[in-house]
């Protein structure tokens, strides 16, 4: 228990280094994370320790005091929580159900955001079945506002011309390296199946 509860741990607070001083979000929790930080006005990144070093070093606190409540409960507790995973989902799902539809109710006292709430489930239901993962759906969501400001931003600057946003070397090796991303698993994936339709063939 301790060696992946250690390891989790880990995670968590690596994750927020990127997060918190260059405001780049490399997982979900800290996207969503991103996301409730720019609802409240502040946006994190370098300047963020100047300007509200408040909620740096209240996140930073909160870690301290994490792990040392995560040790006081787990100590004698943690018989109880592996127990919990032994209960059948067929009285856990329904139990989280009706969690969800109290707190999205709760929230506005509408069941408009119920229906919204149970719609967002089923295509996460649908997502889930079909393989497709929920980070980069998440990390769209949340970076994409971002994103299309900067891009207005930049064609503003480059006078309309996505030919300009080359022209830097940081930002053409930047987007060169996405380009690569975007395409390489493309191109990998066609020649792997391209090879083995030629194996099977020439079996």
């Amino acid at each position: 228990m301790a060696g992946p509860e250690a390891a989790n741990n880990a995670a968590c607070a690596g994750g927020l280094v990127p997060l918190l001083a260059l405001g780049l979000p490399f997982a979900p929790p800290t996207a969503i994370l991103l996301s409730g930080l720019m609802i409240h006005g502040v946006t994190p990144g370098p300047l963020l320790i100047q300007n509200h070093p408040e909620i740096f070093w209240g996140v930073i606190g909160s870690m301290y005091l994490g792990n040392i409540f995560l040790v006081i409960l787990n100590l004698p507790l943690v018989g109880v929580f592996a127990s919990i995973t032994k209960v059948s989902p067929k009285y856990l799902m329904p139990a989280i159900l009706l969690l969800c539809v109290i707190g999205a109710y709760g929230e506005n006292n509408s069941i408009f955001d119920v229906w919204v709430m149970l719609a967002f489930g089923f295509a996460g239901y649908i997502l889930r079945k079909y393989d497709f993962e929920p980070a980069p759906l998440i990390l769209g969501l949340v970076l994409g506002r971002i994103l299309e400001s900067n891009l207005r931003q930049s064609l503003l600057i480059t006078g309309g011309s996505i030919l300009g946003l080359w022209q830097r070397p940081i930002t053409a090796v930047i987007l060169s390296i996405a380009v690569i991303a975007i395409v390489a698993p493309v191109i990998i994936k066609y020649a792997f199946r391209k090879e083995v339709t030629g194996f099977v063939q020439q079996e």
